[in-house]
């Protein structure tokens, strides 16, 4: 059902004008439009049209001589018109927001910058007790759920580039390499970070790699979990760690666009 409803919408010459876009992408130097073409596997006069509006648009240029096509600046400028960050941000609050009100704890996306870990969003739980960090907030690579899978869920160039660049924050400990490297195996391995806090007691960091389309993390959602020890039934943590994760996840395919 699904893919009869997907080839009932499909938009044939819009996905012909991304085809061109996507080659013209992966090629260093400009092309003629037979050579688009048959790169493509179309015929001649399929591609005169689409490239065509795409030149008229400003998405593609002509070379001095007029033979050749290639991109032009246009779709980098439309990427730095809506940031990155604040495209993130847009898609992970709602569904943090959500996910906060559904198992009744707090919740924070850190994101790392500038050799630091912030906290770039923070959603306080509903109800009486609670544990959330402050928005702007800087913490630890090495004492924190946060840091930790920002730093496991990154290349070996990357991470070395972390390590050497992270600035230490009040409390925080470095790890050695015989401890931090099986460490960060650890939680690449299982996909996320489970432990108690080495920073509060009584609390259970869950963290979860906001990943790209690379297996890169590009943030990291973090509850803080809060056990309840009274009558009310609250979620367990069990139940909140999938929700965490799933959450994560949502976000991660929607900012990739593969939602």
């Amino acid at each position: 059902m699904a893919e009869e409803n997907s080839d009932k919408y499909r938009a044939p010459a819009l996905e012909k004008g991304l085809d061109i876009l996507e080659y013209l992408a992966r090629t260093p130097t400009g092309l003629s439009q037979a050579e688009i073409a048959k790169g493509l596997g179309r015929s001649a006069n399929e591609i005169f049209r689409m490239l065509d509006a795409l030149v008229r648009r400003k998405y593609v240029t002509r070379s001095s001589e007029g033979d050749r096509y290639m991109l032009s600046l246009k779709l980098l400028n439309l990427a730095n018109i809506h940031p990155p960050r604040r495209r993130l941000l847009d898609i992970a609050e709602p569904k943090m927001r959500a996910a906060s009100i559904e198992t009744e704890q707090s919740c924070h996306l850190a994101v790392w910058e500038d050799g630091d870990v912030v906290i770039s969003s923070s959603f306080s739980a509903p109800g009486n007790w609670r544990l959330s960090l402050r928005l702007g907030a800087v913490v630890g690579m090495y004492n924190t759920g946060s840091g930790l899978v920002l730093a496991a869920f990154q290349d070996k160039k990357q991470r070395s580039r972390m390590v050497h660049d992270h600035q230490f924050v009040r409390g925080e400990k470095k790890l050695p390499d015989s401890e931090l490297e099986p460490l960060l195996h650890k939680i690449c391995e299982q996909g996320y970070f489970s432990e108690a806090s080495q920073t509060v007691q009584g609390a259970t960091n869950l963290s979860f790699p906001i990943l790209d389309p690379f297996g890169h993390a590009v943030a990291c959602l973090t509850c803080p979990f809060i056990e309840r020890i009274d009558v009310y039934q609250a979620p367990e943590l069990a139940e909140v760690l999938d929700k965490f994760h799933a959450t994560a996840k949502e976000i991660g395919k929607q900012v990739n666009g593969t939602a």
